[in-house]
């Protein structure tokens, strides 16, 4: 038997090279993230095992549990200073002490845009030793910053910039730009950099001055003499500290900690990616399934005289699945090659977006071989499985009938109530989730779109004649009776049918659940940015540091300029409710952002009344004329008047008042944001204008609503597209499907074609009769796709609009066009070798065929 299937696999090997490429494209997915994931998360390790290259322990600063973070110039204070680092020094078995300032620095490039990632724009202090090198930033050219008004960068970061050394270099770190000379151009190996950020070198005065005061840093790094036990060391040190102002960690330990974090960043990506893997592996599942059917059914023959000489019904089922075992290895393998090329490609197409991995070899592990193939044999075994079933029940008798039998009656019943059942719970569930609010619902979601999604499956088969024949009218109006055959050929077999649309219908479910949902949220968002705003400007900072408040009058005297709102905020406690109250000019406010009043007026607000919009008013049970008892960040109380209560709106918030009531309870007098009104309307000249009067610095905002609207829902754009990409694969396996299912059912019918050709149906007609069978079958799995991908984002859609008070659900229909069409040019597509195949049979070959 095992011969058996040997030989079979060698004879089928057109037949069954599509259900390969079915396993193979799903087990590449799953090898390349593996792949991927493992490659990546090694070359970080490395590289941060590097930067801890001669770390015994690390000394961290901690802020003060009663004392804020910064103080009102924006500087940070920390107990490390020369006095500490000099006790730490002296302990027995410390070799040396580094002494590091850190924090941000944003460089302008040459058009003015930022340069890096935000967070990941780094600054830091350079420390040569007596031959004015830094063992952490090797030199590439030029040396080392040594005053204050000089600088570094790494090489990515100045060729970004397009700097050489000689260069003055415009940056800013929380407020006006700055310039310095650059004196050098160093590497790092640090993955906040090579990831995509920035960096950029001060001596260590000019660093404390930049961040710090004079004497402080943020970090001591120390270096242990030979021998010396790291863990001892650093107990040793935590008894020098000051308590709760300072922290000790080990090399060892933020070596293991660095590890974790790298785990834990790319789990979330290969989690994805194995999920989309995944799903190319289920519609697989239906294409090999289909296959195995419909090559046993023809070889009903064959098995019924393996029988009739004595095999046993295990023995067939043996035979089917080392078939299938042995497709599922020898695809497992070609897709396990096919999956290092994708490992290797989304890396470089990732590292050209930005994403900046470090440098290292590939890394295949023993897991993503072991896991890769096994996915593929075993999802290959389990498809063939029902099949071998269906195999082993062909009675010796059944040697001597050519036909093939209708399924049985019965199945398709018991198929039918399961389907039904099962269809029915997964509806009564998602009819609950519409009625749920919040996304911490969104596993019992998944839950209910699973059990829907399972049953349409199980009901496809019964689903497909009124749907199929529905078509058929359509096909024979516009073919004839070459619409009228394919229409009959789709119907034969409807379990076929149905498994080969499934395949495409999954697919187009979540792809149209995802355009449905995430259409209807950017038109949320668009709707948020531009509600309540009647200002053409947004003006704020990139890294949320303020703007300075004396900066706003000189906007406000811009010619073209017609209105300027500052907006500042802080946090107010009434009783045991949360506000976050903005101050702003109320003379202007109305000017750049609409308040509708319910009652009261924004004229009765002042220095100790406050207007709060209506959904705070419900929740708190508050109204106009109340006074309330307030406590602010700051710890000082107060007691405030609600003078009004105004539509919600996104713009200000939940609660609006004069600055003169804010601006005391702020440690830091900056502006949050700028609303700038025109005279006329946006232009590029005004908008530079606006720039240069707030400094020309390169962490400045000036955002117009089509800004807004591309920040707020750009990003739901690109995750469409980046899901449309990963599910391409399934729909690519669900084409494979399509063109398998044609070429086993044009072998099964070669008699009928050759008596069609017979009795006068042309080449061309036969032609046409497959393409319309193919497109049918298409249109049907499209049509599956998006109705039951409109009703799960309608029911799961709710779910949004708590982070989304706009939300709605839209239909996007030109897009849903678009998936029927894409259904149609598959149809048209899968049909081409078919039915050629088809058209190019020998007719009287064709009718003696057995």
């Amino acid at each position: 038997m095992l011969r058996t299937a040997l030989r079979n696999v060698l004879a089928h090997k057109a037949r069954l090279m599509m259900t390969a490429l079915a396993v193979l494209l799903g087990v590449a997915f799953v090898a390349g993230t593996l792949i991927f994931s493992d490659t990546v998360g090694e070359a970080i390790r490395k590289a941060s095992a590097k930067n801890l290259s001669g770390v015994a322990v690390s000394v961290q600063a901690v802020a003060a549990e009663d004392s804020p973070v910064t103080d009102k110039d924006g500087k940070r204070t920390t107990a490390l200073d020369n006095k500490l680092a000099d006790t730490v020094r002296a302990l027995p078995g410390v070799q040396s002490v580094r002494r590091n300032v850190t924090g941000e620095a944003t460089l302008a490039g040459p058009d003015g845009i930022p340069i890096g990632n935000g967070w990941q724009n780094i600054a830091a202090n350079f420390q040569p030793d007596k031959d004015g090198y830094d063992a952490r930033y090797p030199l590439m050219t030029g040396r080392g910053p040594t005053a204050a008004g000089e600088i570094a960068l790494d090489e990515a970061t100045a060729k970004a910039a397009g700097h050489k050394v000689g260069d003055t270099v415009r940056f800013a770190t929380d407020g006006p730009v700055l310039t310095k000379k650059l004196v050098g151009i160093v590497t790092t190996d640090d993955p906040q950099v090579t990831a995509g950020g920035s960096l950029a070198l001060f001596d260590t005065a000019t660093a404390q001055k930049l961040y710090l005061h004079p004497g402080q840093f943020d970090e001591l790094v120390v270096g242990a003499e030979p021998g010396t036990d790291q863990q001892a060391l650093t107990a040793k040190i935590r008894e020098v500290l000051p308590e709760k102002r300072a922290e000790a960690t080990s090399g060892a330990e933020l070596a293991a900690e660095q590890s974790r974090r790298v785990t834990e960043s790319n789990k979330s990506l290969s989690q994805t990616l194995l999920v989309f893997a995944g799903i190319a592996l289920f519609v697989g599942i239906f294409i090999i399934a289909n296959t195995f059917t419909m090559l046993i059914s023809q070889r009903s023959r064959e098995i019924a005289l393996l029988r009739a000489v004595g095999a046993s019904r295990r023995q067939v089922v043996r035979s089917v699945l080392a078939e299938a075992g042995l497709l599922g290895l020898i695809s497992s393998v070609v897709g396990f090659a096919l999956g290092l090329g994708i490992a290797v490609g989304l890396r470089a197409v990732l590292d050209a977006n930005g994403a900046g991995f470090p440098n290292g070899p590939v890394i295949i592990s023993p897991t993503a071989v072991l896991s890769s193939l096994g996915v593929g044999v075993v999802v290959t075994v389990l498809a063939a499985w029902l099949p071998s079933r269906k195999a082993a029940k062909i009675a010796p008798v059944e040697a001597l009938n050519t036909v093939e039998a209708p399924p049985a009656l019965r199945s398709l019943v018991i198929r039918n109530v399961l389907g039904s059942v099962v269809t029915a719970v997964g509806i009564a569930v998602m009819f609950y989730v519409s009625t749920l609010k919040s996304t911490d619902d969104i596993p019992i979601a998944m839950a209910g779109s699973m059990l829907t999604l399972t049953g349409v499956i199980i009901l496809a088969p019964l689903l497909s004649r009124p749907l199929v024949s529905l078509a058929g009218v359509v096909t024979t109006r516009l073919f004839g009776i070459g619409g009228k055959l394919a229409k009959q050929n789709a119907l034969r077999n409807p379990r076929r049918t149905a498994a080969t649309a499934s395949a495409l219908m999954i697919g187009l479910t979540l792809m149209t659940g995802m355009t449905v949902v995430g259409n209807s949220a950017q038109q949320a968002m668009d709707k948020m940015t531009a509600n309540g705003l009647t200002a053409d400007y947004k003006v704020g900072t990139s890294t949320y540091t303020g703007l300075d408040t004396k900066l706003s009058q000189k906007v406000a005297d811009i010619p073209g300029v017609a209105a300027v709102a500052p907006l500042r905020g802080t946090g107010v406690e009434a009783g045991n409710h949360f506000l976050s109250l903005n101050g702003t000019d109320l003379a202007t406010i109305g000017k750049v952002a609409q308040l509708d009043f319910e009652s009261g007026s924004l004229a009765q607000a002042g220095s100790d009344a406050i207007a709060i919009s209506r959904t705070a008013a419900k929740e708190n049970g508050w109204h106009t004329g109340q006074t309330l008892e307030a406590k602010f960040d700051d710890k000082k109380t107060g007691t405030l008047k609600i003078a009004g209560i105004y539509a919600d709106n996104p713009v200000v918030g939940s609660a609006i008042g004069a600055t003169s009531l804010v601006d005391p309870h702020l440690l830091r007098m900056k502006n949050e944001e700028l609303l700038v009104k025109t005279q006329d309307a946006p232009s590029q000249d005004l908008e530079k204008q606006i720039r240069h009067a707030l400094g020309d610095s390169p962490l400045l905002k000036v955002q117009d609503h089509a800004d807004l609207r591309k920040e707020n829902a750009g990003q739901i754009e690109t995750v469409l597209y980046i899901v449309y990409g990963l599910l391409g694969m399934a729909v690519i396996i669900a084409v494979v499907g399509v063109v398998n299912t044609l070429a086993m059912s044009v072998f099964e019918r070669t008699r009928e074609i050759g008596m069609l050709r017979a009795i006068g149906l042309a080449r061309s007609g036969i032609k046409q009769m497959v393409r319309l069978e193919s497109v049918v079958i298409s249109l049907f799995g499209a049509v599956l796709g998006i109705g039951v991908g409109i009703f799960l984002s309608w029911a799961g859609g709710t779910m949004v609009s708590q982070g989304l008070p706009t939300y709605e659900l839209l239909l996007p229909w030109g897009r849903l066009g678009l998936f029927l069409l894409i259904a149609l040019v598959v149809g048209v597509l899968a049909a081409l070798w078919p039915a050629r195949r088809a058209a190019r049979l020998n007719m009287l070959e064709a009718i003696g065929a057995q």
